[in-house]
């Protein structure tokens, strides 16, 4: 087995030594001694010692109550100093013998690839300068780790970095040890988790907390290098408006099934962001006041200012004044509806001009050295943040508007809207966007439903356009669903066009999303209001589980794939909005590959995809990492546009739609029609338990139920924390074997060698099954599940062994990721603290289901910490 870089190694060692010194000086050496046994217990049991596995089981067996929480916490800490250690691994310098990471080279080689390819210099400038990518940050119930905690996890990568330098004295090392100990000193004495569930509010302020600890650096650097990369290939620059990456956000937004979103919260995130915006570039423009303090100026720039000694920080002065009015206003505002002063800044062009001029002034003026530094990355951020940081996008549910616009037909006396079809519904609902008078009486009383409906439409209507992203509709089925919210919003005042976007969820209306926006196009009503492309939006997660990814997967395929050829033949531009999720299971994996795998046509120039929870973290939460994703991106869509993927041969088809076909058999088998599933999954996984515990401010269940009203994420994160992972992989063991029983082994090989989309499923299965852990799961049946459903955890744990079987069978591998040896090698360093840790939480979970915990609770804290933990040593399957 390859061994881990040794440079990551003593990172890894040295931070696992300072947690040690912490945790001795608080609890003393004989309580460190017992984790250390735990460990090495563990680390043997790996390796298939009894010994081992018995030296683990004793040593848990044997802590008191009072020792359950330090342990869970001394395991979870480890895992996120791993993180620390992985992630910086990954941005460390370089020397001039080590290649650059492929993050690094990816635009620069894709460049060169498209000019040799046929592509012009100037084609490849207009290009990249039309992209259209926006990355919609979501919250996340299963992201528990607090602000404070990650900002002194930041600082520790910090450290790590001014610890990597060949030239340090001796004393400059000490210097940086006792800076490392003294942050995992203080993060080991912090709480890590929330006594409470957050707020919309709180996890609005959570997202803007990454805008400035992070993007607002990595943006302007990455776009510095962008501009590089292109002046290098083809002499020409970015333009200095150019934002091929943008940012909105759900955050405060998305009220499907969340009760605690609410029209007031909506309006506050819209205020609250543009309060940060404000204070975000005050602090810029000081920076650039300081230190443009030339005199030579344009005839632009002076008329501007009049006569003035320092005619740039004359004007930049008066865009301060501006800001300051901006910020004041809006924390006013907060507190309830004030009138904004005419220097409230409204337009980005109002926050442009000013800096342009400068930036112009000052280069024909021959000090271009001096607008091409801190003043442009201002410019870069202005042109991708704007006045309001982050678009906001409202999220509702189908049947919300439905219920309104029932209430309001019947109060009208035209009948129940509910009880007419869709053909009635249409007829109604295009009447009414073109009739001049307003629909509601203004002495109409609507029940909290429908007033919170169209509190919420008003606050849209309200709202600066360039403010808001889309209006997003859960569980939309057909063109009226879209009809109607365009009705709600013209009641509620809204003038101008925006974005209503269908949202196809389940199998059945991922299959029907090409008719019925074929349908919606052909409405001549619809057409004439259509600003601008149509935007769908393809779930991930709720397909998944209502069908397992093998046939969710190809349905996505196939979805897009419709919806291109409709868009073309009705000649509208298509934005396909993806609903993908951090794990495998809700259609998350390594953006790269998977924007490379979508359907040739899909991703022409635009694309628009969520970033949820702690994947934001993990990928935007240090400058260096988000500067390295925002590249992945950026060079994925480029190559996905301009150098698109084959179109699938008939064959490979038709054994994609044999294999959906299995695969939802197979799935649908367990989870729907198993009489003992249900009570299995409650009681092998802690599903009730996530649900009581403080992770978001949504709550776990759209409805009381079964399976079926579960949301996704609960769904996957409880198999996830039995090392299970059935959500990810079951239906693929069945459609693959059987498969290669056909004798079709040799066109699954083809397909997967010449076809990108089958390629990333297949890699994606692989890496989710070799963190996948039977024995792990089989640890949680022997203390949790009653004797009468433990053959049912047998036969999913053979189905797993099924499906690894499978991917080796298809990979040609003996081992799986055999073909990435450190992936493997670092997976196994993880389970030595994973390990206790599921041991420890099927205890924990044993005991509170035998008590009634307290929520903040030692023992409910202490399985709340044993979660965090190991959704941080899986990352991307947590």
């Amino acid at each position: 087995m390859a061994e881990i870089d040794a440079r990551l190694r003593e990172d890894v060692h040295q931070l696992g030594e300072l947690l040690g010194n912490t945790i001795s000086a608080q609890r003393g050496a004989v309580f460190l001694d017992k984790i250390e046994r735990i460990r090495k217990g563990a680390k043997a049991a790996r390796r298939g010692s009894a010994a081992g596995a018995e030296q683990l089981s004793a040593g848990l067996e044997q802590l008191a109550d009072d020792e359950l929480l330090p342990v869970a916490r001394a395991f979870n800490q480890f895992l996120n100093l791993a993180n620390i250690a992985e992630q910086y691994h990954r941005i460390r310098r370089r020397g001039p013998d080590e290649p650059e990471p492929f993050e690094s080279r990816v635009l620069p080689e894709l460049l060169q690839r498209l000019l040799t390819s046929g592509h012009g210099a100037d084609d490849l400038a207009r290009q990249i300068a039309r992209l259209d990518i926006e990355l919609v940050l979501t919250a996340h119930p299963t992201e528990v780790a607090r602000r404070t905690l990650i900002q002194k996890y930041d600082a520790i990568a910090a450290q790590l970095a001014a610890g990597d330098h060949s030239d340090l004295s001796a004393a400059e090392h000490e210097q940086v040890a006792e800076q490392l100990q003294r942050l995992i000193a203080e993060a080991w004495h912090t709480e890590e988790i929330r006594r409470s569930r957050p707020s919309p509010v709180d996890e609005a302020k959570w997202g803007f907390a990454v805008i400035e600890h992070s993007l607002w650096q990595a943006v302007p650097n990455f776009l510095r290098k962008a501009d590089h990369a292109l002046q290098e290939a083809t002499g020409m620059h970015l333009a200095l408006d150019a934002a091929p990456i943008r940012f909105a956000s759900w955050m405060g937004g998305d009220r499907d099934g969340n009760p605690n979103v609410t029209a007031a919260v909506t309006r506050e995130v819209l205020l609250l962001a543009r309060w940060m915006a404000a204070d975000l570039y005050l602090r810029d423009i000081d920076q650039l006041a300081a230190g443009l303090s030339m005199q030579q100026a344009s005839p632009e720039l002076l008329a501007k200012v009049g006569d003035s000694a320092e005619p740039y920080r004359s004007l930049l002065k008066q865009l301060r004044e501006r800001l300051r009015a901006t910020r004041s206003w809006a924390q006013e505002a907060l507190h309830g509806p004030v009138a904004a002063p005419a220097a409230v800044l409204q337009d980005n062009r109002e926050l442009l001009e000013p800096l342009e001029c400068c930036f112009q002034s000052l280069h024909a003026c021959g000090m271009g050295v001096i607008a091409n530094g801190p003043l442009l990355d201002c410019l870069r951020r202005a042109a991708t943040f704007g006045l309001f940081l982050v678009r906001l996008d409202v999220r509702q549910d189908s049947s919300r508007h439905a219920a309104a616009l029932d209430e309001i037909t019947d109060y009208l006396g035209l009948g129940r809207y509910a009880e007419w079809d869709e053909e009635a519904r249409q007829q109604f609902l295009l009447a009414e966007l073109d009739n001049r008078r307003p629909l509601l009486p203004s002495h109409f009383k609507p029940s909290a439903d429908t007033a919170e409906v169209l509190a919420t439409c008003r606050e849209v209507a309200a709202a600066p356009a360039a403010s808001l992203g889309s209006y997003v509709i859960s569980m939309a089925g057909a063109p009226s669903d879209v009809l109607a919210v365009q009705l709600l919003l013209k009641e509620s005042g809204l003038l101008r066009p925006i974005r209503v976007v269908p949202l196809f969820e389940t199998l059945a209306d991922l299959d029907n999303a090409g008719p019925v926006i074929d349908r919606l196009l052909g409405l001549k009503g619809y057409r004439a209001r259509l600003r601008g492309p149509q935007e769908v939006m393809i779930g991930y997660s709720d397909s998944a589980k209502d069908a397992g990814t093998t046939a969710a997967a190809w349905a996505q395929y196939r979805a897009q794939e419709q919806l291109v050829q409709v868009c073309a033949a009705q000649q509208v531009e298509l934005l396909l909005f993806h609903g993908r999720g951090g794990t495998v299971g809700r259609g998350g994996g390594p953006a790269h590959a998977a924007i490379l795998s979508q359907p040739p046509g899909s991703v022409a120039g635009r694309f628009r995809t969520t970033e949820q929870g702690e994947m934001i973290r993990f990928k935007f939460g240090l400058p260096d990492i988000a500067e390295q994703n925002l590249n992945l991106y950026l060079a994925a869509v480029l190559e996905a546009t301009l150098l698109p993927p084959p179109t699938p041969e008939p064959a490979w088809r038709e054994l994609m739609d044999k294999l959906a076909a299995d695969g939802v058999t197979a799935y649908r088998g367990v989870v729907r029609e198993h009489p003992q599933f249900v009570d299995y999954f409650r009681q092998a996984t802690p599903e009730q338990e996530l649900g009581r515990l403080p992770l978001g401010s949504r709550p776990a269940k759209r409805r009381e139920g079964g399976v079926e009203s579960l949301r996704a994420i609960p769904w996957i994160f409880a198999w996830t924390q039995t090392r299970l992972m059935l959500p990810a992989w079951l239906g693929w063991e069945y459609a693959l074997s059987s498969a290669l029983q056909r004798g079709e082994g040799e066109l699954l090989a083809q397909m997967r060698e010449r076809w990108p989309f089958f390629r990333t499923r297949i890699d994606m299965l692989e890496m989710v099954l070799a963190k996948a852990d039977g024995a792990i799961a089989r640890l949680y049946d022997e203390r949790l599940v009653e004797p009468s459903l433990l053959p049912l955890g047998e036969h999913l744990r053979d189905l797993l062994s099924q499906a690894v079987a499978a991917v080796l069978g298809l990979t040609g591998q003996s081992q799986l990721l055999a073909h990435s040896p450190e992936t493997l090698e670092f997976i196994s360093v993880r389970n030595t603290y994973l390990d206790p840790l599921h041991l420890l939480q099927a205890e924990l979970l044993a005991r509170a289901r035998r008590r009634d915990n307290q929520a903040d609770s030692p023992l409910e804290q202490a399985l709340l910490v044993s979660v965090a933990g190991i959704a941080a040593g899986l990352r991307n399957t947590g």
